[in-house]
């Protein structure tokens, strides 16, 4: 170990010091909102801290001048859980339809993934153009959430696609020649084996929903999601509530990435008991 020290040029400790600051930079602003998220009652948005209370997540959830905060955060789960469930589903059966050639194949594929370079607040301008046209009224749980899709499901497919680039199709061919069914095929095997990788695809179809502003603003129609709320708040709160919120919302992702890591780690402990 320590020739392997004495190896070690100025380049290593450049990347080092350069991986440090990344470190810093992503994750600073995160720890002085937790902390100033704290502050006494009588404290400010800056530093120093006039003592340490909770009084800021009591403040949030007992008073009326956050506006619909509560409505707001149940409104972007619901968004978010919607948004997981078919990202995951559509996804699953777009890649399995991905790895057999067919006609329009590749047109089709660049046209699922164009919404990622088109500009966010014009794709929600478009959609609420349309839904106009059609006579439709805007809402958060249609509009919107068409309007997350085309954000979550591009990225759904390129991951979903990473994940079958691993697979292993011997073993759907030996269900087949046991004389498994399409669907028991399906279900007993590629599903199973493909559970991991789509926890982590409804991962990024939660949270991609969860944070999206841009594509909600013009889509979500008179009601609130989370993000738009909070953007409303800077602009006439002016007290660590707004840090209180960005530690609950903080804490609310890290607790789904948490679970997702659970979900995979209990899967693969089964499948080492099973062998």
């Amino acid at each position: 170990m320590s020739q392997a020290t004495q190896k070690r040029g100025l380049g290593f400790y450049l990347l080092a010091a350069f991986f440090a600051l990344f470190v810093i930079f992503l994750y600073g602003p995160m720890l002085v909102i937790f902390i100033l998220s704290f502050q006494g009652p009588t404290g400010g948005l800056t530093f120093p801290l006039r003592g340490v209370s909770t009084h800021w997540f009591n403040d949030l959830w007992t008073s009326t001048r956050y506006g619909d905060l509560g409505g707001a955060f149940r409104r972007s789960m619901v968004l978010g859980a919607m948004s997981l469930a078919i990202t995951a589903i559509v996804c699953l059966f777009a890649g399995l339809a991905f790895r057999k050639r067919f006609m329009g194949a590749g047109p089709l594929f660049y046209l699922a993934i164009t919404s990622l370079v088109v500009p966010g607040i014009l794709l929600g301008l478009g959609i609420s153009q349309l839904f106009q046209l059609l006579g439709f009224r805007l809402n958060w749980w249609l509009s919107g959430l068409g309007a997350h899709l085309s954000w979550t499901l591009p990225f759904g497919l390129l991951i979903m696609f990473a994940v079958l680039n691993r697979f292993d199709s011997s073993w759907e061919e030996a269900a087949r020649d046991a004389g498994a069914s399409p669907w028991q095929t399906l279900r007993y095997v590629t599903v199973p084996i493909l559970f991991p990788g789509l926890i982590a695809v409804a991962l990024f179809g939660f949270t991609l929903s969860y944070d999206e502003m841009p594509r909600s603003l013009l889509t979500v129609g008179g009601r609130n999601t989370l993000p738009i709320e909070i953007s409303n708040m800077t602009t006439n709160v002016t007290t660590p509530a707004l840090y209180a919120i960005g530690t609950v919302t903080s804490v609310l992702s890290f607790a789904v990435i948490a679970l997702a890591f659970a979900g995979i780690a209990l899967i693969q402990k089964r499948r080492a008991r099973a062998k």
